[in-house]
């Protein structure tokens, strides 16, 4: 079955983030595709190591039940999207504890390492969309701030597991818009062609 998993990370309800959450969910609906939400703030997921779970980390496996079922979704999606903010040039420590936790190394697993390189096992999801707000300008952050989400996050996290085929799409200056430019992107979201 064709699943979109959504990995959404925001705290606030109210936030600009969770009308793209929605407007992400009701354009998957309208498409009638399925889909799954991991919203990491409300599953309370603990985005930190301990020692048991690195002792276990070569070994491919969790003593966290979140994390297993994490990666068991990612490896039956064909379809991510990731629902952030921009915190710092980057994606915020729960996500990037997300990526760390969860992403296991092992044949069948997220990825493996060879004596060549990290080999991604994510193949499955053919496509990936990383959906951010920043107060930054967008043009910033790509030309000024080191273009941290296209360069590291997309070009060498997700395709380092498999992920080819990723794009970002950023609300910037979120701070200094309009009511109507807000609207008029969430409009742009509800058509847009997830796949």
């Amino acid at each position: 079955m064709n699943t979109t998993l959504i990995i959404y990370c925001h705290p606030y309800k109210r936030s600009f983030n969770h009308a793209v959450l929605e407007a992400v969910i009701s354009t998957l609906a309208s498409k009638g595709r399925s889909w799954k939400l991991i919203d990491l703030h409300q599953a309370q997921f603990n985005p930190t190591y301990d020692v048991e779970e690195l002792r276990l980390f070569h070994q491919g496996k969790s003593h966290d039940q979140q994390t297993i079922e994490y990666l068991d979704d990612l490896r039956r999606a064909n379809t991510v999207i990731f629902i952030t903010p921009v915190w710092w040039n980057s994606i915020p420590g729960m996500l990037k504890g997300f990526v760390d936790k969860v992403m296991k190394e092992g044949a069948g697993l997220s990825h493996t390492v060879t004596k060549f390189g990290v080999h991604g096992e994510l193949g499955n999801i053919k496509h990936g969309y990383v959906l951010t707000t920043s107060t930054s300008p967008t043009f910033y952050l790509r030309f000024f701030s080191g273009n941290g989400i296209q360069k590291i996050f997309i070009h060498q996290t997700l395709r380092q597991l498999g992920i080819s085929h990723c794009k970002w799409i950023n609300f910037g200056n979120i701070s200094n818009s309009t009511l109507s430019s807000r609207k008029k992107y969430l409009q742009q979201l509800r058509s847009y062609n997830f796949s």
